[in-house]
């Protein structure tokens, strides 16, 4: 049991830091030689795509790297910044969606959260209202409660907070939304087109360059 443990502990760090250098590296990318900015090169839409492919992936800091690209390109790039990181999120919430119900099973019961394993199998054809509705009847904590209630605030709210990469970061946060098949596709997607939506619109608002 401790070994299992020391296992997990040890793959989570190295998930933190891959995705902490990978969030390090990536505005490097982006520095033309002699200071030139040029927000629509062909070098900028690479790292674009390689930001947006990234950022769906658990445990990499995307909004930091996307306000890191903001404060080396300025306003003119905040657009671009915003589509790649909502289009990151949805890639992985769609990639938590197809996750096989009894691949989620097993991966509850190697984390020995049979409680979990259970809940799966008995919500698994149920509609994400049924299935909120269920846990509701189950869950005798406020907070629980509360956050069920109002699930796709509290996404909202966590997508935004400082470090949530310790929670998996966007992508992560993205995926296991997907997976616990709480949400709706149509719902998600207005959701996190609201989250990411701050910083991008206060950076073209406040005209900032480098």
């Amino acid at each position: 049991m401790k070994r299992h443990w020391i296992w997990g502990a040890l793959f989570y760090a190295l998930l933190l830091g891959s995705g902490f250098l990978l969030g390090k590296t990536i505005p490097q990318w982006v520095h033309v030689p002699g200071g030139a900015a040029q927000p629509f090169s062909l070098m900028v839409l690479a790292v674009a795509a390689i930001y947006m492919l990234a950022s769906a992936l658990p445990f990499v800091p995307g909004a930091e790297i996307g306000f890191a690209l903001m404060m080396v390109f300025g306003g003119r790039i905040a657009v671009l910044v915003y589509l790649c990181m909502v289009l990151a999120l949805w890639i992985a919430f769609g990639a938590g969606q197809l996750v096989p119900k009894t691949t989620l099973i097993r991966l509850f019961v190697a984390l020995r959260m049979k409680r979990a394993a259970v809940l799966v199998r008995q919500t698994d054809e149920m509609t994400p209202n049924q299935r909120r509705d269920y846990l509701l009847s189950r869950s005798s904590g406020r907070v629980v409660s509360f956050l069920l209630k109002n699930r796709y605030l509290a996404m909202i709210v966590v997508l935004n907070m400082p470090g949530n990469v310790v929670l998996g970061g966007g992508g992560g946060i993205a995926l296991f939304a997907g997976m616990s098949r709480l949400f709706s596709p149509l719902g998600f997607c207005i959701a996190t087109a609201l989250a990411v939506a701050p910083v991008p619109v206060i950076v073209m608002l406040l005209g900032y360059q480098p």
